[in-house]
């Protein structure tokens, strides 16, 4: 299960591993002053929120203020701090894993999104360099089908030149979602189903289209929309060159 769940795995740590660590700290708490002792529970929190998410973070924060409170300041063993030093610190190590937590969460979404952004010009790139090679426009198309597979994160996909028999929904070039011009609202939702058109144009005119079936419930931003009517248009382009040629 944990294997399979890594965030599942970086939140039991944010439970477990500040307590494991302050009780390792007891029999040096009366030589090791409070303040380090905090810096290094605030290490583990560093090291369970980088991989984590804000959860893991948190739960890493309030363990380890707890941890901090029970384990390493007088009263020893209860829920309370006497020493107004050990009170500061406290509430200064409870702060600085918020911080810390909120700084990974930003920082680990940058990564990813400029993951992605790499990712999405490598597709387009190579559907292009696949058009300029002089691909047939079925072999584009079964490309691009199997990249919006993925993309969208589909149950299916295919590839058709045949007009929708009753209204579906459809992908516009701005990434928006509509049916029968009412605007839909996807971001967090998950594109709408059961099936969902994207057309497929040349010279502004639709004339084959893909027709996807999303999994419900799956977040699709506006930017895989994006990238989703770029191949499209890819494919448009194909089948424009086709034309011409013949």
């Amino acid at each position: 299960m944990l294997r399979s769940n890594p965030q599942a795995a970086t939140r039991i740590a944010g439970i477990f591993l500040p307590i494991a660590i302050a009780a390792l700290l007891i029999p040096f708490r009366s030589t090791f002053a409070a303040t380090a002792a905090a810096l290094v529970l605030i290490a583990v929190i560093v090291g369970v929120s980088a991989p984590g998410d804000r959860m893991s973070g948190y739960l890493a924060t309030v363990s380890s203020t707890l941890s901090f409170d029970v384990f390493l300041t007088e009263p020893y063993g209860r829920l309370a701090i006497t020493h107004r030093p050990d009170l500061e610190t406290a509430i200064c190590l409870f702060v600085v894993g918020i911080a810390v937590t909120e700084l990974s969460v930003r920082s680990r979404r940058h990564r990813e999104s400029v993951k992605e952004e790499s990712e999405y010009l490598g597709l387009l790139y190579s559907v292009s360099e696949m058009i300029a090679s002089g691909a047939s426009e079925e072999y584009v198309a079964r490309t691009v089908r199997e990249q919006l597979m993925d993309l969208l994160h589909l149950r299916s996909c295919r590839y058709t030149a045949n007009p929708a028999q009753r209204p579906l929904f459809r992908i516009e070039d701005s990434g928006d979602v509509f049916l029968a011009g009412r605007l839909w609202a996807v971001d967090s939702m998950g594109l709408p189903g059961p099936e969902i058109e994207l057309p497929v144009k040349v010279d502004g005119r639709a004339v084959a289209r893909f027709v996807l079936a999303p999994t419900p419930g799956w977040p699709v931003s506006r930017e895989r929309r994006l990238v989703a009517v770029a191949l499209a248009d890819q494919v448009g382009a194909a089948l424009r060159s086709h034309l011409r040629s013949a």
